[in-house]
C-alpha cells in the first residue's frame, strides 16, 4: 500500500511539475504578447490614420527650413467632440492661413466633475490625405491631462500647412475628440481620510 501511494505520490508530483512548466510558458507568452501590443498598436494607428499616440510632427531643423507660400490660402476649420463630462471646444471655429506660415489655435476645456481626471486628445483630419500636410509642433495631444476638480484650461495647438499640400485642397478640417482616460473616479485625500 505504501509502495503504491509512493507511485501516485510520484505521478502527483510530474504532473504538478509538467503544469507548473505550461503556466510558466503562459505567462512568458502572455507578458510578451502584452509587450508587443505597444508597438503593434503605434503600426495600427498610423496605417489606419487613428493617430491616438501623437507623435510631434517636426523639429526645429525642419521648421527652420519651412517657406510660407503666400500665394494661396487655405482655410482651417476647428471641431471638438467629447466622451465625457467635458466642455471642450475651439476658441475660434476657423481661419486661413498660408501654407508655411506658423499659427496657433487654442482649445478650452473644464472638467465639469468635482473630482480630478485624466484625459486624452485624439485628432482626426477631413479630408483624410491632408493628415500627411498638417504639422503640429506643440499640441495638447501629444500626452494625457489631467485635470482637477472642475479646472478650466487653455490648450494651444501650433501648427503650419506643408506647403506641398495639393493645389486642390482648399479647406482642412482638424477635429479632437476628448475623453477621460482610466474611468474609475479618483478620491481626493479629504474624501480618503473621511474613510478611514
Amino acid at each position: 500500500m505504501a509502495e503504491q501511494d509512493q507511485k501516485l505520490s510520484d505521478i502527483s508530483k510530474k504532473l504538478n511539475a509538467t503544469m507548473l512548466g505550461k503556466l510558466i510558458v503562459i505567462a512568458i507568452v502572455m507578458f510578451g504578447f502584452g509587450y508587443a501590443l505597444v508597438p503593434i498598436y503605434k503600426q495600427i494607428c498610423e496605417v489606419t490614420g487613428i493617430n491616438i499616440l501623437t507623435p510631434k510632427d517636426i523639429s526645429a531643423k525642419e521648421l527652420s527650413n519651412s517657406q510660407i507660400d503666400r500665394s494661396r490660402e487655405v482655410t482651417i476649420e476647428f471641431d471638438a467632440n467629447t466622451q465625457g463630462p467635458w466642455r471642450f471646444r475651439p476658441t475660434v471655429t476657423s481661419m486661413k492661413v498660408h501654407p508655411g506660415e506658423m499659427s496657433q489655435i487654442v482649445y478650452e476645456v473644464v472638467n465639469k466633475q468635482s473630482y480630478k481626471m485624466d484625459a486624452q486628445a485624439i485628432p482626426s483630419y477631413a479630408p483624410q490625405q491632408a493628415s500627411a500636410f498638417f504639422k503640429k509642433i506643440e499640441c495638447f495631444c501629444f500626452k494625457q491631462q489631467t485635470l482637477g476638480p472642475n479646472e478650466a484650461r487653455q490648450m494651444p495647438v501650433v501648427f503650419y500647412i506643408d506647403p506641398a499640400l495639393p493645389e486642390d485642397v482648399k479647406t482642412i478640417t482638424l477635429s479632437y475628440t476628448f475623453f477621460e482616460v482610466g474611468g474609475a473616479p479618483k478620491l481626493s485625500s479629504s474624501t480618503e481620510q473621511g474613510k478611514s
